[in-house]
């Protein structure tokens, strides 16, 4: 893969080329892509979406705070502008030809991971990662599944194994009535926001870290298509109709991974289902090189301790990222670097006992597994009652009730006119655009709870 392409300001819909040296040094067009996201109402919707604890929290906790997907996606971000601008520092030296001809700097490489990073968990639905699993079991198992043999194959596991990432890229780049090419990024952003750049069939054809899901539906297939060749991602030998990644999706990759590791654990102690000289230890464990014992042992309060604990924690797994993503940049260009960074980091050992304890106490904890259990019985039903309507209505056999419910969709998703996957997928797609709250409210207007 060539750098040069790989960072494209190409825009949807652009009919001239966007040359680095032309652009406002006041504000870049990847820092565009940042501000695009964050004013969207997808983005928004992301402060009352589960990251792993629900809410309300319980009496119990020790905090009134959690991390919901969007505080997770600006910490996301904030550390993957880190990674970018100190990797983007490491190919500068290499490939100094990006600077001297054609003007990129340092910074560019952060503002392209820090906005894919901000917008990687745009397209999750309610309740964590359960809402993903709900809506493909509904068409796996539940009234869903009597659409199967009048979708192709493709479509199908499009809805079986339906996923925020493809539905984060729909998110991003769906042409709309008067708003063609949806935020119209950046196509270097757009690259490196696709974590696995294929379609959902073949499923995992390998165990390359690229094959692991998909990151389009069939109806953004031509789109994806036209990044693709822009940013000149490398075919998958695994997989003819498969890419290999962007290189810098390794860093927002290692960015979600680490604030995850570190900050889910901290959610787990704050919230006291992780005992707290335990988890102290474990943290210690992975800084232990690196920790200022004389200043550590000044610290007073516990929370204090944990937050220089923390700090210090996303610091080291940062530069040991960045010396990875160093390291083995030439596999990553060409395709070769078939896992996530942290996996082959000096801290492996220190991050599996992390995540086995949060497993344990944190996302197998009751209030996880309540969220999860009611998740899944919100979303099949609403799904059920609202496919049925829509379907009703194409074929001609609406009742009223039906075409109550039509109005109470939003005006986008009311169309009946389309086939059958397009009102399947952008069923879903909505149910996945609403916020746990709204998923309860409207579950709760649907079943006569509420009016």
């Amino acid at each position: 893969m060539d750098w040069e392409r790989l960072l494209s300001l190409k825009r949807f819909g652009d009919t001239h080329k966007r040359l680095r040296k032309e652009q406002d040094e006041t504000r870049l067009g990847f820092e565009v892509d940042f501000d695009r996201i964050i004013f969207s109402s997808a983005f928004r919707s992301l402060q009352d979406k589960t990251q792993v604890v629900p809410m309300p929290i319980s009496v119990g906790s020790k905090k009134s705070f959690v991390h919901t997907r969007l505080t997770h996606s600006l910490e996301v971000s904030v550390v993957g502008r880190s990674l970018g601008r100190i990797a983007g520092q490491r190919i500068l030296e290499k490939h100094p030809y990006l600077e001297e001809v054609h003007g990129y700097k340092f910074n560019d490489f952060g503002a392209i991971v820090a906005a894919a990073a901000l917008a990687h968990d745009i397209g999750n639905p309610p309740f964590g990662h359960s809402g993903e699993k709900s809506i493909g079991n509904f068409f796996a198992q539940g009234p869903g599944k009597k659409h199967k043999a009048d979708l192709t194959p493709e479509q199908y596991q499009d809805l079986v194994d339906f996923e925020g990432n493809a539905n984060g890229f729909k998110l991003l780049t769906e042409s709309k009535d008067g708003v063609p090419g949806g935020l119209r990024l950046s196509y270097a952003t757009l690259g490196t926001f696709m974590k696995y750049p294929k379609a959902s069939l073949p499923k995992r054809p390998s165990k390359h870290i690229a094959d692991k899901k998909f990151g389009y539906f069939q109806s953004e297939q031509e789109v994806f298509k036209d990044v693709v060749n822009e940013i000149g991602l490398l075919s998958n030998e695994n997989n003819p109709e498969g890419y290999f990644r962007h290189p810098l999706t390794y860093l927002v990759e290692a960015a979600d991974d680490i604030c995850y590791t570190i900050i889910d654990f901290e959610d787990g102690i704050n919230l006291g289902l992780i005992p707290e000289e335990y988890a102290l230890e474990y943290l210690i464990n992975l800084v232990k090189e690196n920790i200022n014992t004389k200043k550590y042992n000044a610290i007073q309060s516990s929370s204090d301790r944990l937050s220089y604990l923390r700090a210090l924690a996303i610091n080291t797994l940062i530069k040991d990222a960045v010396e990875v993503f160093d390291v083995n940049s030439e596999a990553i260009l060409t395709g070769k670097f078939d896992c996530a960074l942290l996996d082959k980091g000096k801290y492996q050992a220190q991050i599996d006992d992390i995540i086995k304890l949060s497993v344990e106490k944190v996302y197998q904890s009751q209030e996880v597994i309540d969220k999860e259990l009611a998740g899944y019985r919100i979303i099949s039903d609403i799904l059920d009652i609202y496919t049925s309507a829509l379907l009703n209505i194409k074929n001609g056999l609406s009742t009223n009730y039906d075409r109550l419910l039509l109005k109470s969709l939003p005006e986008n998703y009311r169309n009946t006119s389309g086939s059958l996957y397009k009102i399947l997928l952008d069923t879903s797609c909505y149910v996945a655009s609403l916020s746990d709250s709204a998923a309860v409210h409207l579950h709760n207007k649907l079943t006569g709870r509420e009016f």
